[in-house]
């Protein structure tokens, strides 16, 4: 019986590739029957399923929260008697009170359990995205002051529904600010599937918010109906509107809430990406590889003409910026600017784009591995950058179609049309630089390390004798003829001045010889793909700070020009801006993150 057993026992893998005239080998230890590698194996398989079921549980909970509120979105903009925006305040304003008692349980009750946070991603959280998250957390809390301003003084017509609703954001928006500056890096390993519905409730929740803040125009319309009835009031003609008491106020509420209210859309959009970091990375566990990786830092050196042609581009942009805000708070942009503006766009995006090919033919050329590793965050980061590059791209077709179905042959219409064609060629070369120089393995800086040493030791070699100088003109005070003590101190206290002043000017030129003889080095000894990688990046770089500068601001132009809302109409061409500059906003924030990771590992 125990031979037939034995007979019976299925052979492992390492004895089907053992040959048949190979005698046995009995001090190998075969872990395809050891029942603790069997044990450990479904353990490990369990937990893989137990985070894919947490995953799947917590994205239908997401999907069915965004489909609730997309529902009634869609009743209040197709129905407005059986679902109000009240009604839709209502909905939100339940969905941040539980996602606020969910931020404030992970704060104060799992992050501060044992072993809560063995792992941090280094990659997640960048400080560049904390602080755009900082920064528009702040223009958004200011854009409900304003909102909250602007009920109060029409509190005769208003409901206190639209006091509370920007009350709870307010507060909203502080709070799960706070959480993703200090928690976005978190591997959390404990309550994993109570911390994965809580970030996808509050994923879904901003995508409402984000969903509310691209189809809500009411204010928007009543500002125009205001002036609409300012001006039939200078007319003689009487309007039974709710007016406004104290004029100064409501126009500065009107004009500080239109200016700021891209801001919360963009801020809805970086509280997503953060937060769906977040829910990849809970139950992850880090390697050691990984955790051991040494972050490279950013050095300004090795470039030279991209931060000069990247700086004036830069300057002009500022320029172009300015006189488009004047004459758009002075009264309308008139027809001159508009073409100032648009001509600027049509000389810098065939640059950017021209850069960005020829960045990924170089990207070709080299010989660098390409990085293979699992890493959520530049997952995100190609999704996102994809993604955001729609919003321009669809308000550049839209355009296309309005031009092409109207006038053409007209100055205006020729540089939009041109503005729009290159706006989408510019989009997809600078998604393919950046994507492909993301998946690079850094290049290894050992060489340029020792020949900035050696640099920096021969300029500190170099260094005159200060200390001699010093003492000879000591010694020449002495050689004086005798003076009186009050002189003598008098003397002794300027030469000891001059002495300090002399020394600290010689030591500020030694320093900044070293510095030069150390940038010299590491730009001559890099190679010409390296060189024209980093002038490339750093190019592109400044031209997206400009390029996310101008929306930012205030600078919209595919609003004010009149003929896309002309065609499409007001509240469409509404929707479809909303819709799209943010999300060209973000993408023009995000490329400069991607860009300065290229930069770094060139």
């Amino acid at each position: 019986m125990l031979a037939n057993n034995v007979s019976r026992q299925k052979p492992c893998q390492h004895c089907n590739r053992r040959p048949a005239s190979a005698a046995p080998d009995t001090s190998t230890i075969h872990y395809e029957k050891s029942w603790l590698y069997r044990h450990c194996s479904s353990l490990v398989q369990g937990d893989r399923q137990s985070q894919k079921a947490g995953q799947l549980f917590s994205g239908l909970l997401a999907m069915n929260v965004v489909f609730l509120g997309s529902a009634f979105l869609s009743s209040m903009i197709f129905n407005h008697v059986a679902i109000t925006l009240a009604d839709v305040w209502i909905l939100l304003s339940i969905l941040k009170v539980l996602c606020l008692c969910w931020i404030i349980y992970y704060l104060l009750g799992t992050s501060r359990q044992p072993h809560a946070v063995l792992h941090r991603d280094s990659h997640a959280g960048p400080i560049w995205l904390r602080g755009s998250l900082l920064l528009f957390g702040a223009f958004s809390v200011l854009l409900n002051v304003f909102e909250i301003g602007y009920s109060v003084v029409h509190i005769q017509c208003k409901s206190q529904v639209q006091i509370v609703f920007p009350s709870i954001e307010i507060l909203f928006i502080s709070t799960q600010t706070l959480f993703l500056w200090h928690h976005s890096k978190d591997c959390i390993q404990v309550q994993h599937n109570l911390t994965r519905c809580g970030l996808m409730l509050t994923i879904a929740t901003n995508l409402l918010l984000w969903l509310l803040a691209v189809t809500n125009d009411s204010i928007h319309k009543e500002i125009e109906s205001q002036l609409r009835d300012v001006e039939q009031r200078l007319a003689g003609n009487e309007t039974i509107s709710c007016t406004c008491p104290n004029t100064t106020a409501c126009s500065i509420f009107q004009k500080g809430y239109i200016l700021l209210y891209p801001f919360n859309t963009e801020y809805c959009l970086i509280c997503c990406s953060m937060l769906y970091v977040m829910w990849k990375n809970v139950g992850r566990r880090i390697s050691h590889h990984d955790a051991s990786h040494v972050k490279r830092k950013f050095k300004l050196q090795g470039v030279v003409f991209g931060p000069l042609l990247g700086v004036t581009a830069v300057i002009v942009g500022i320029c172009v910026f300015m006189m488009y805000q004047i004459q758009a708070t002075g009264s309308a942009p008139n027809y001159q600017i508009f073409v100032m503006y648009y001509s600027y766009y049509i000389v810098l995006l065939p640059l950017m784009s021209v850069a960005a090919v020829i960045g990924t033919i170089i990207h070709a050329l080299e010989k660098r591995d390409l990085d293979t590793l699992k890493n959520p965050t530049r997952s995100l980061d190609v999704i996102l950058l994809m993604g955001a590059a729609l919003g321009q791209i669809g308000m550049s077709y839209f355009s296309i179609v309005a031009i092409v179905a109207t006038d053409p042959r007209d100055l205006l219409n020729s540089l939009i049309l041109s503005y729009s064609v290159l706006l989408i060629f510019q989009h997809i070369t600078q998604n393919v630089f950046i994507i492909d120089g993301l998946h690079r393995q850094p290049f290894v800086d050992a060489i340029e390390t020792r020949h900035a040493g050696h640099a920096g030791q021969h300029a500190v070699g170099s260094e005159p004798p200060h200390e001699e100088t010093a003492t000879s003109n000591s010694k020449q005070d002495h050689t004086q003829p005798p003076l009186s003590k009050e002189e003598e101190l008098k003397e002794e206290w300027n030469h000891e001045a001059h002495n300090q002043r002399r020394v600290s000017v010689l030591e500020l030129g030694q320093e900044i010889r070293r510095v030069s003889l150390s940038y010299i080095h590491t730009y001559s000894h890099l190679s010409w793909k390296r060189k024209a990688l980093r002038e490339i990046a750093f190019f592109l770089v400044l031209c997206n700070i400009i390029l996310w500068i101008m929306p930012t601001f205030g600078a919209h132009p595919v609003f004010e020009n009149g003929l896309e809302k002309s065609f499409y109409g007001y509240s469409t061409w509404f929707v479809i801006v909303n819709f799209g500059l943010p999300l060209g906003v973000f993408y023009r924030m995000h490329s400069v993150g991607g860009l300065l990771e290229v930069y770094i590992s060139a």
